[in-house]
């Protein structure tokens, strides 16, 4: 698995995670192509700008051209079967993390050799950054900013580019474990509490519970007294 293969996988997964978001959100096909293409690139143009390559490098006639003919699979797709594919978002959402976070590093650790800290932003925003601009005009709450998985995961891309783990098994492999945590997270709603933060929303919660007893029921027994015999 090398980088452009990463870079095909990623593109055409993040299209069809975008196309089955606008679909979802009941945009027309406008909407399917845009934020298809959005998702597909979005990412990307963000790396690029990051680590200082030209944005003119991703405008590569032949993955355009793919990109387009998946939108255009998916719009003539049946009701039915678009129905039963939007499942699949969260699956398409996570192939295109990963291959992205490593293709990312892979590109920072070309341009930067091998500073981990550049990884680690590349490999994140190329990640998350296309499905953060997706969500964003679907009206959608970020994925990338409700689940803390997502910027573990781009670490771990980049720290395994970073140890010189790039051979086609072991990239293979890393994409592999990263789409099986991803979804793991989702199905089980894996989720990072601080502790100050738990304690102070329990707290919070019983201070509110607590208060709405102490108004409530005196409140009642002072209406019960007031109440002519």
């Amino acid at each position: 698995m090398s980088w452009m293969v990463l870079h095909f996988i990623g593109i055409i997964s993040y299209a069809a995670s975008g196309a089955f978001v606008a679909l979802e959100v009941e945009y027309s096909f406008v909407g399917v192509y845009a934020l298809g293409l959005t998702t597909a690139f979005g990412g990307g143009l963000v790396r690029n700008l990051i680590i200082g390559v030209p944005v003119s490098e991703l405008w590569d006639h032949s993955i355009i051209l793919t990109v387009l003919m998946t939108l255009t699979f998916i719009v003539l797709l049946p009701l039915k079967w678009i129905n039963h594919w939007k499942r699949w978002s969260l699956f398409f959402d996570s192939i295109g993390l990963a291959s992205f976070a490593l293709q990312g590093a892979m590109s920072a650790q070309e341009v930067f050799s091998n500073d981990l800290g550049v990884m680690v932003l590349a490999s994140m925003f190329t990640g998350v950054g296309g499905g953060m601009i997706r969500d964003i005009i679907a009206a959608r709450k970020p994925l990338a900013l409700k689940e803390e998985i997502h910027a573990i995961l781009t670490i771990l891309c980049a720290i395994c580019i970073w140890l010189g783990w790039s051979t086609p098994i072991q990239l293979t492999l890393i994409v592999l474990i990263v789409i099986a945590l991803r979804m793991s997270a989702i199905r089980y709603q894996w989720r990072l509490h601080l502790p100050c933060n738990h304690k102070k929303g329990r707290k919070t919660q019983i201070r509110i519970s607590l208060g709405r007893k102490s108004i409530e029921k005196p409140s009642m027994k002072k209406a019960n007294k007031d109440l002519p015999a």
